[in-house]
């Protein structure tokens, strides 16, 4: 059918613009705009008059010029091809952009999401006459070496099969099974479409109950989010957000990663286009972009793109979720985004809330971060979207609306610390800032996998970073020499603690991933150590002289000297440990005799 001009132009306001028409735009709809047939999506509807918001730069638009009705909201399409593939917050492909136009993103450029000409092996797994209902998966393609694309029959169809193609090589526009409902017949393709704004169904929620695994022991231990779970990542310019949420995405036991660059300086959102196709997936040695999206959407690319990017990543996450894939989704930042949606919410003249960001900034930081979850698919699978929001909260103040209405969605909470990262401390969550609602759903699952006293290890070891941060406030006063001995010792461990299990090096081949039982054992030998030296304080034994043995300096390279696959190697120091201990012990005991002779 031909498309019809639906309304003229006659105000435009950046990104937004004003539109006369008789007809009834749909709310949310899709719609091109002017001659050079921009993008735009419906946002108000009033009367005669439709607000619209514009997707790409609206410079060189004119008053007059015709807006398009699409019929249909804005959507992305689904299929092979999204894994390793660069795309723009509307799912426009990046890399083939960048092949026809140049460096720079053009105005109206055109393209198709995915490559309507490869031809892709398609295995098809059912047969004529079979009952097929939502998510049903029809088809298999080895889309890469890591990532096996199911295609599956949309949400809301079902019927049964009345044809089906052989297996062989497709394009995925080309029909491989037809479905008959009723009287209606489904031409099924490789490639289905997908509202980005709607949440895709699923049969059942699960409970959130098992760890995603990151191999950071800050996380794992201290602060761990569940699968299905959310996180934020707050923290200011330089604290490591971004590189915290690399280590995630090359670590986390997540199937595939989603990385969302919304608004960021275009030299970041470079350096992680760089970067991931260089990193190594642990897995099986090969790229991490064999099961990895980007969407890069930079702060000088059109501000109404940066809103949508962040439902398109969710999107593309829920499409893998519904395969039985579990995915990690970074948002890096949704402050960023925040920032979109007060711009064009000034230019819509709305009224301002708190530091001029919109009254529902709320509402729409919960639709996003309500679509995580673990669940059980209509194809009977289990899969998992757990998204790690990155905040930027300008000047590191935590107090600002994004960060703290941020933390009414979120369960997980790791902020970052300037201080820390300036004395290049990383990760540089900071210990006591920082917390993890999922503990007590995970704690039977860490009991079975780990060990089950850790999550009282793990309560001791909190503590002591607590006990040490009163402490600190009373060294800053009046020094360390006047404490006592109990309270010099809880200092001395914390430190341990701190460089020996909080803090990790990314670029050592040994401490970048720890597994958890790993993870258990070095906080097992720290608390060993802490027990046994409080035995000796009451026979008159000084920390320092305990210091001098080289105990403390001994668990925390631990984390260095100890592979990840010796867990034997610990008893081995937690015995030597004892041993010098033990004999430090025996020394004074006996001069503690002479003495008395």
């Amino acid at each position: 059918m031909a498309e019809q001009v639906h309304g003229t132009i006659y105000g435009i306001n950046g990104p937004v613009i004003k539109v006369h028409s008789e007809h009834a735009f749909q709310m949310l709809e899709m719609v091109l705009v002017g001659h050079a047939r921009l993008i735009g999506e419906v946002i108000r509807i009033v009367d005669k008059e439709t607000i619209v918001q514009v997707y790409e730069t609206t410079t060189g638009l004119k008053v007059g010029e015709p807006v398009i009705s699409t019929g249909k909201p804005l959507t992305i399409k689904l299929g092979p091809g999204i894994i390793g593939n660069i795309f723009d917050g509307i799912e426009r492909p990046l890399s083939r952009i960048a092949e026809n136009t140049g460096a720079f993103l053009k105005r109206g450029s055109v393209m198709d999401n995915l490559d309507h000409d490869k031809l892709w092996d398609v295995k098809i797994l059912v047969r004529r006459g079979e009952k097929v209902g939502p998510g049903k998966v029809i088809a298999e393609v080895q889309e890469t070496s890591s990532v096996l694309h199911k295609i599956m029959v949309p949400p809301n169809m079902e019927g049964e099969v009345a044809e089906v193609a052989a297996d062989g090589q497709y394009t995925i526009n080309q029909v491989i099974v037809r479905i008959q409902e009723g009287k209606t017949i489904h031409n099924l393709t490789l490639v289905q479409e997908w509202p980005v704004r709607e949440a895709r169904p699923y049969k059942k929620r699960q409970p959130l109950d098992i760890p995603l695994v990151t191999g950071q022991r800050v996380i794992d231990t201290l602060f761990p989010i569940a699968k299905g779970g959310t996180a934020a990542i707050p923290g200011g310019f330089g604290t490591g957000k971004t590189l915290t949420q690399h280590q995630l995405a090359k670590w986390s036991d997540a199937d595939i990663i989603v990385y969302v660059g919304c608004g960021e300086r275009g030299n970041e959102i470079t350096e992680v286009l760089e970067d991931f196709p260089k990193l190594i997936d642990p897995r099986n040695g090969r790229p991490l972009m064999e099961r990895t999206v980007l969407i890069g959407n930079t702060s000088n690319m059109p501000v109404a793109a940066r809103e949508a990017s962040i439902y398109t990543g969710i999107t593309l996450a829920e499409y893998y979720r519904d395969m039985g894939y579990h995915v990690a989704i970074m948002a890096d930042s949704t402050s960023r985004w925040a920032e979109a949606l007060r711009e064009i919410s000034g230019r819509l003249e709305e009224m301002p809330a708190e530091e001029g960001f919109p009254a529902y900034l709320p509402s729409r930081l919960s639709e996003f971060y309500e679509r995580a979850g673990r669940v059980e698919n209509f194809n009977g699978t289990e899969g998992s979207v757990s998204i790690i929001g990155a905040v930027s909260p300008q000047g590191g103040d935590f107090s600002e609306p994004v960060t703290q209405n941020t933390k009414r969605f979120i369960r997980c909470f790791w902020a970052l610390d300037k201080s820390l990262a300036y004395t290049r401390h990383y990760p540089a969550i900071n210990w006591i800032n920082s917390y993890s609602e999922y503990l007590e759903d995970l704690a039977p699952w860490y009991e079975e996998n780990a060990n089950a006293d850790f999550m009282e290890k793990r309560i001791r070891l909190s503590r002591i970073l607590q006990e040490e941060g009163k402490l600190l406030d009373i060294v800053k006063l009046i020094g360390s020499d006047i404490l006592p001995d109990e309270q010099k010792l809880i200092l001395e461990i914390a430190r341990a603690i701190r460089q020996g299990f909080l803090q990790q090096n990314a670029y050592h081949e040994q401490d970048t991933y720890v597994p958890i039982k790993k993870q258990y054992l070095m906080m097992d030998s720290l608390l060993k150590l802490y027990d046994r030296a409080l035995k000796l304080l009451p026979l008159g034994i000084p920390v320092s002289v305990i210091r001098n043995t080289g105990v403390f300096e001994d668990v925390i390279r631990i984390k260095y000297t100890i592979s990840n696959d010796d867990p034997g190697a610990f008893e081995t120091l937690n015995q030597d440990i004892a041993a010098r201990l033990d004999a430090l012990e025996a020394d004074y005991r006996s001069s503690e005799r002479v003495k008395v002779q």
